[in-house]
């Protein structure tokens, strides 16, 4: 309830709702309530009716991938805990995903647990940001109020996050990289370089600071991911292919958020495993109407 009311109150929260909600064909409002009160979670995550909809649509879409291809856990790994709002959301959402797709979802997060560090150069907007942004206030706290098995590893992110994918018993299915500065995600973005089985084929990617109004891809996580596109011939970080025409409400800003890493030397990539399918054949009608 409390966090319902503060809602209420947030300017930004009703700055958006109009902007993007009403911004929409009025059918569709319509029905979004009918889905608000009836509708099933994946018709909610749909409908853009779950709260963190970047979180609850790149989950679902990562379990999805997973069940198709017969794996039953997935990680989904945090950079940037801050005050822990997101993961405890995180964790709300892999709860009800699991339900849904019966992939299981083990949750990471990784944060200094003191704030971000100074600012490097240009590059980690000290413009924007300065040193000790963001901290998180109480560990102790965070940790009560996240599920059991849900973990959060603190200290410098380029140490953390450094084999650490190794060491999972299943592969990575979805990465927060909400660090904003270049230096800062480029130490995250070593754990996008483990072992191919220890991803998905295609693992979903969220960009947290690049709609800030100077965002470039000189600076930030978009010259962090330029780099490290350059570096990595068989690791690629794109921009989730055609999101916003494959969602039922278009004007959302959480899309530009999402990429995916496109794992190229995963064995399903690179042609090792074949496919086990029957071919595909398409119709040709015309040749049907002649006879």
């Amino acid at each position: 309830m409390m966090f319902l009311l503060s809602k209420l109150k947030d300017v930004d929260f009703w700055e958006r709702q109009l902007r993007e909600r009403l911004a929409e064909p009025i059918h569709l409002n319509l029905i979004s309530l009918f889905v608000y009160f009836f509708g099933s979670f994946r018709a909610k995550v749909a409908f853009d009716l779950v709260e963190r909809r970047r979180y609850a649509f790149a989950l679902l879409k990562a379990a999805d991938y997973a069940k198709a291809q017969g794996i039953g856990k997935i990680y989904a790994l945090e950079f940037g805990v801050a005050a822990g709002a997101g993961l405890v959301n995180l964790a709300w959402l892999a709860r009800h995903v699991t339900k849904d797709t019966g992939v299981e979802i083990g949750i990471v997060g990784f944060d200094t647990g003191t704030g971000m560090p100074r600012p490097v150069d240009y590059r980690d907007y000290p413009e924007e940001f300065i040193e000790g942004d963001f901290p998180l206030p109480d560990r102790e706290a965070l940790q009560r109020n996240l599920p059991p098995g849900v973990r959060v590893i603190y200290g410098p992110v380029g140490e953390t996050a450094r084999g650490f994918v190794e060491s999972l018993d299943a592969p990575v299915g979805f990465v927060s990289l909400d660090l904003a500065y270049y230096s800062s995600t480029v130490d995250a973005m070593q754990a996008l370089l483990g072992p191919a089985e220890k991803y998905l084929p295609m693992t979903l990617v969220y960009l947290g600071a690049v709609l800030i109004d100077n965002a470039n891809p000189a600076v930030g996580e978009l010259l962090a991911v330029r780099e490290f596109n350059e570096l990595h011939r068989f690791r690629q970080v794109h921009p989730f292919n055609c999101l916003r025409d494959k969602r039922i409400f278009k004007n959302a800003m959480w899309h530009n958020h999402i990429y995916t890493l496109h794992v190229l030397d995963h064995p399903k990539r690179a042609g090792v495993e074949k496919l086990k399918r029957d071919v595909w054949v398409l119709e040709q009608p015309y040749t049907a109407a002649e006879s």
